[in-house]
């Protein structure tokens, strides 16, 4: 299986599928124009992914007929679509500290998940190569994300320290031009080729995504050393990516459990692949695996609902106390 599936008859659809999907994504986008994207058609189109994702598991199990490998596509499938939703946050974070407008957001994030697709795919070879060739790099990944699993839990985590650097970075090797020119990356100024923002904010959006896939690529090899199962489950997790952000940008406050579950995620994955090492018996099936992440994200998810209920409760109160506060000091 592995690279070889690749030049298979899966691996060739997959490959023309992802063609078409990007196509038809900036065909649609050339045709309507870059716009505000309402939260119906992100809703929508985040659900046409998660399904396209889901019927390409049973082509999987069709093909493969193989419960197991199957089973580790879609555990890894879950743990980069959560881990994508950290990105989200982020991005928020650089469209605001760029400025970039409402109106360009769509078109930079779809350059943006083209580049991560890119560079995912090259951190997977390296991955692959690496794990085939030396074997303890794996106990390497484990204990790597048992610590960003740590760091996560005390609100460490990279992403926010990270997210100016690689804006400071950009600039650096990036000229910018001060004012969005609508759709075009460049302008012509003095003779000299000056990028514009929209460019800068996609580099900076490649620069976070690579930031991330440190410690996603490690995580699903935890799950699978099959280069093909990893690649496509990444692939998915990132193509819903942009409106899955149109969905769930102005909802960061309502997940705020969101973080630590997922670092428990990164630490389960973490003590999987050091398990092996102590003992070649104490291989985790992936059906376990699959019900400890399941459980862990939904524990985190309703937790964050109920505590964002329970806050939206008592604002009411508090407004009348203070206001009743007021009129007996008056």
């Amino acid at each position: 299986m592995g690279g070889s599936e690749l030049f298979s008859p899966l691996g060739l659809g997959f490959a023309i599928f992802l063609v078409v999907a990007l196509a038809i994504d900036f065909g649609l986008l050339r045709k309507n124009g870059t716009h505000v994207v309402p939260v119906k058609e992100a809703a929508a189109w985040t659900l046409v992914w998660i399904v396209l994702a889901i019927l390409f598991g049973f082509a999987m199990q069709i093909y493969w007929n193989d419960a197991t490998k199957t089973t580790e596509y879609f555990v890894g499938y879950i743990v980069e679509k959560s881990l994508s939703v950290d990105n989200i946050f982020v991005f928020t974070l650089i469209f605001a500290a760029l400025k970039t407008p409402k109106k360009l957001q769509q078109l930079a994030l779809m350059w943006g998940i083209l580049l991560a697709l890119l560079l995912r795919g090259i951190m997977i070879l390296i991955g692959a190569a690496l794990i085939e060739r030396f074997e303890w790099i794996l106990w390497f990944f484990g204990a790597f994300l048992l610590f960003t699993g740590v760091q996560m839990l005390r609100g460490g985590e990279h992403a926010n320290e990270d997210e100016p650097s690689a804006i400071k970075l950009a600039r650096r090797f990036i000229h910018v031009n001060k004012d969005f020119n609508e759709e075009r990356f460049w302008v012509i100024k003095a003779g000299r080729r000056v990028f514009t923002p929209i460019f800068l904010t996609i580099a900076v959006i490649g620069i976070i995504d690579l930031v991330f896939a440190v410690d996603s690529i490690p995580a699903i090899f935890g799950i699978t050393s099959d280069p093909f199962i990893v690649f496509t489950s990444n692939a998915f997790a990132i193509l819903g990516l942009r409106n899955l952000y149109f969905l769930l940008a102005d909802a960061k406050d309502r997940f705020h459990y969101l973080s630590a579950g997922l670092g428990f995620v990164l630490m389960w994955i973490g003590v999987k692949m050091i398990l092996p090492a102590i003992n070649h018996d104490w291989k985790v099936p992936p059906l376990v695996s699959l019900v400890i992440v399941i459980s862990i994200l939904t524990i985190s998810i309703v937790a964050s609902l109920l505590r964002t209920r329970r806050v939206a409760r008592k604002a009411p109160r508090a407004t009348k106390a203070r206001r009743a506060t007021r009129s007996r000091q008056r």
